[in-house]
């Protein structure tokens, strides 16, 4: 017997939802903010940058997924390869400033904060910029739409296929996108948490920082050298 659509509908949201509190914990997601989780000693801070991650993931996948499939169309190849290959990219970046925040000595830069808007940095903090009083986190949140960009393509195949109507399926990635910040926010925080309580000294954060930013390094060459492998070898 077929099931009701009702229940179908229901089922495919409540598995966009898991879907998305599992998306969060992908190696690239993963790796991309342990290298700025190492800046951090505390849940709050890394909680904090991980939803940052999350509002610009969820962003970019509510833009671009949502107009894909509310067209009915799905994102060209060529161009979800090249959104892949931003996030190899961003990787490769990350890596190498984890390690290089770990090896050079910091500068402590202390600068003004005139303005409504002012983009700056502070000895031990990430980048950020200043709206209206409040801080907001440029580095996660740029990955976080990278990441996105670069999700919104498999994400949006999938909704066309599993559910009928325009409204479901840019409901079901609002729902894969607030799922995937939930998921990233706490892993972010037990990061923290853990970071907080196991590295006491300097040297311990400066190990860690190079173990993270090796590993985003290596990923990166995984993630993208495929891609490019393919390229080259279609010329």
């Amino acid at each position: 017997m077929t099931p009701p659509i009702g229940h179908a509908v229901h089922t495919a949201l409540l598995f966009g939802t898991l879907s998305g509190f599992r998306h969060a914990f992908e190696p690239d997601h993963l790796t991309a903010v342990s290298t700025m989780v190492t800046e951090r000693r505390d849940a709050w801070g890394a909680a904090r940058l991980g939803a940052w991650w999350g509002l610009g993931h969820t962003t970019a996948l509510a833009a671009v997924g949502a107009v894909l499939a509310l067209v009915g169309t799905a994102l060209p190849p060529s161009l979800e390869q090249a959104f892949e290959l931003a996030v190899a990219v961003m990787l490769l970046a990350l890596g190498v400033r984890a390690i290089r925040r770990a090896l050079l000595p910091a500068h402590d830069e202390r600068l003004g904060h005139g303005g409504w808007f002012a983009v700056h940095g502070h000895s031990g903090l990430q980048a950020h910029m200043h709206v209206g009083g409040r801080s907001l986190l440029l580095g996660p949140l740029t990955i976080g739409l990278v990441h996105g960009l670069a999700g919104s393509g498999a994400l949006t195949a999938l909704v066309m296929s599993s559910l009928p109507t325009p409204t479901l399926r840019l409901v079901y990635t609002i729902l894969f996108g607030l799922a995937s910040t939930l998921g990233m926010t706490l892993v972010t925080g037990l990061a923290g948490l853990s970071l907080a309580r196991f590295t006491h000294s300097d040297r311990a954060l400066l190990m860690m920082s190079l173990a993270t930013g090796s590993l985003s390094i290596v990923v990166s060459l995984l993630w993208g050298g495929p891609i490019l492998q393919e390229w080259y070898g279609a010329r």
